[in-house]
Formats: structure tokens, C-alpha cells, sequence
């Protein structure tokens, strides 16, 4: 199992596939492609759940289980977010990669206002994007950026612990749900109680966590947080309904108050086919944009807003993400067109014959 795992690690896997009935799968490159020909057995599966479970505890209770979420590491190699599930009455694991070195904001090839956005004081600061987008290398890099360049508390709350951060110039403290708090919520008000100057929040899916994360920017905290959404104007929507009904007049006011950005993301395959390149969408919390966002008749403006404060602000559509990467050649005009229209990626010779 070690060795396939490496093996897929160094071709680049971004996730690899572990089901009784099947063969190992690994994700390369967008695509899910078979490691191995021989298909794993129930007991296989169940005998690599066990040994990827780290608690002796919640090992004893593997029968039992049907969701399970973990984080297990390989010397050398790599660290992974585990999830355990039931399918067919078997088990089935997903293991998303997490390599051991913390990307930067250069490394990554992202627009130079994220270093400004993380700079910030105080407010809200989101990452949007769907699964597998790309989100939580973003997020480590923000927190990297801020961990070399300040000298502060960064308390982290995440479900299960990704990238690992030492301490270089900042004290960042790093909590697992399940593990060391009990809860999201639990965990984040627990952090405005230790003298945190940054707060991390792992991902931001309930009206509680929410409500807690606008009032720790509203109170001089830095907080970072994952949105499971695509662009930048669903990620406000979803901001604002998950404040209750009769609280969503204030609670656009607030959230305008309150953010300092979101930073939405795609992942994109590259016209050369090695790996994948971020197209990104930027909002900056300028004075026109909180004012768009305090009436939403009028968010249909932000996408203008964003065009328009490029230069002056940094602030980017996808539009014109994509539009720098087709004129770089990063990627190709079909995939850009494919993009834009929210459509699947063509695959294989077709995409290679688009390419040149």
C-alpha cells in the first residue's frame, strides 16, 4: 500500500481511491486513473482503514463507523486528510494529499493583493471554490505569509489538521476537531479567549461558525476562512443566508463592515498537460463594493466593481483570469471557453489537438 501510495504522490496525485471491489485510483492532473490492476478485497480495504485510523480508540469501533474524517502522515512522503466511509456494506477510503512543505503566495502564482489582503489588521478574509479547487493551499499560504513577515498568535481550527505549521516568526497554535476541541463553533469561541491575533477557521458551513467569525473580525481579529463556493458573488450570498431571517438586514451591514476580501479559485489543466494552473477572482472590501453588498439589488454590480478595480485595487474577474492565462499560454482557449461556460474539461487526444 506504501509503495503505490508514493508512487502516486510522485506522479503528482492530488487523491487517491481505496475500495473493496476495485483497483486503487489515484486523481492526476483532474483525472481519475487506475494505479494497479489487481482490485481490492473487503478485508483489504477494511485492513488499510485500520492502519490509516490513528486512535487506538477509534480503531476499536471501525465496525461501527460509517463517516470518519482523520489526518495521517508517511515519512518522507507526504501527509493526508482521510476520510473512511461505507459503500455497499464495505469500505471505501479518500485520501486528499497534503505535501509536507507549506506553499508560499509566489509559489503559487497568486495575484499580488493576497500578500496586501493578508496583511490586513483586522476583518474577514475568504476563500471561495469547489472541491478540489485548490482552497487550502491558499489558505496555508496566507497563513505562511503571515507566519514569515508578523509577529503574532495564529490560532487555527480545522477538521482534520492539514498543513503543518512551525513556528517561525509568529506562535501558531493549530486545533483538530475531534481531537483538542469539540467542535467548530466550540473551538473558535474558545480562540477569542486566547489572545489570538489571526484566527483560521477550516471551513465556514454553518450559521453558528459564521456568526462567531463576523464578530471575531468585528472585534480586531484577522480571520481566514474556506467557503464551499464558486465564485465571489455566491460566496456572499451564502454569507448572508446563513444569518436568520429576521437578522439579514444588519447582517449585510456587518458583513460589509466586516470583510476585507474573498479570494475565489478554480483549478485549470495546463495546455502542456503538466498539472494544473489557478485561474482566481478577487473582491477587495473597497468603500463602492461594501456599499454594493449592504443592498443586494445592487449585487449585480460587483462583477463591474471587479473589473473595473483592477489597477487601482488588484481586483480581478474570472473573465480576466482566464483571458492572462490564454494570452501566457497556460492554458488553451477551449479550456478558458470551457471554464467560462461552467462545462467539463475535453479529455485526452482532443484536448491535446486543442493544445496545438
Amino acid at each position: 500500500m506504501e509503495k503505490i501510495i508514493k508512487a502516486a504522490v510522485e506522479r503528482g496525485a492530488s487523491d487517491l481511491h481505496i475500495k473493496a471491489g476495485d483497483v486503487f485510483r489515484a486523481r492526476i492532473n483532474g483525472r481519475l486513473v487506475p494505479l494497479t490492476k489487481q482490485r481490492l478485497t473487503p478485508d483489504q480495504t477494511r485492513a488499510i482503514a485500520h492502519k490509516l485510523i490513528p486512535s487506538e480508540e477509534d480503531r476499536a469501533h471501525l465496525e461501527r463507523m460509517r463517516d470518519f474524517d482523520c489526518s495521517w502522515g508517511m515519512p518522507g512522503v507526504g501527509r493526508f486528510r482521510v476520510n473512511v466511509l461505507r459503500q455497499r456494506s464495505s469500505f471505501m477510503i479518500v485520501m486528499r494529499v497534503i505535501p509536507f512543505a507549506v506553499p508560499s503566495i509566489e509559489s503559487l502564482g497568486l495575484p499580488d493583493v493576497i500578500s496586501t489582503l493578508a496583511d490586513s489588521e483586522r476583518g474577514l478574509l475568504l476563500v471561495a471554490g469547489v472541491s478540489g479547487s485548490g482552497k487550502t493551499s491558499t489558505v496555508a499560504a496566507i497563513i505562511e505569509h503571515i507566519n514569515r513577515t508578523k509577529q503574532k498568535h495564529v490560532v487555527t481550527i480545522e477538521n482534520p489538521i492539514e498543513f503543518l505549521h512551525r513556528d517561525i516568526n509568529c506562535s501558531v497554535t493549530q486545533r483538530e476537531v475531534g481531537v483538542d476541541t469539540e467542535s467548530m463553533a466550540v473551538g473558535l469561541r474558545a480562540a477569542l479567549r486566547q489572545d489570538p491575533d489571526v484566527i483560521l477557521i477550516g471551513e465556514m458551513r454553518d450559521p453558528d461558525t459564521a456568526d462567531i467569525a463576523v464578530k471575531a473580525a468585528e472585534t480586531g481579529h484577522l480571520v481566514v476562512s474556506v467557503m464551499p463556493t464558486p465564485d465571489v458573488p455566491t460566496s456572499i450570498e451564502r454569507m448572508v443566508a446563513m444569518f436568520q431571517p429576521d437578522e439579514r438586514d444588519i447582517g449585510r451591514v456587518r458583513l460589509s463592515e466586516a470583510l476585507r476580501g474573498i479570494v475565489a479559485q478554480q483549478l485549470l489543466p495546463r495546455a502542456d498537460e503538466e498539472g494544473r494552473v489557478a485561474a482566481i477572482e478577487v473582491l477587495v472590501g473597497t468603500p463602492q463594493v461594501r456599499a454594493c453588498i449592504k443592498n443586494p439589488t445592487r449585487w449585480g454590480e460587483l462583477r463591474t466593481l471587479m473589473s473595473l478595480g483592477r489597477d487601482q485595487h488588484g481586483m480581478q474577474t474570472f473573465e480576466q483570469s482566464l483571458a492572462d492565462l490564454v494570452k501566457s499560454g497556460s492554458i488553451t482557449e477551449e479550456t478558458a471557453h470551457a471554464a467560462t461556460r461552467g462545462e467539463p474539461e475535453p479529455e485526452g487526444r482532443d484536448r491535446r489537438k486543442k493544445a496545438r
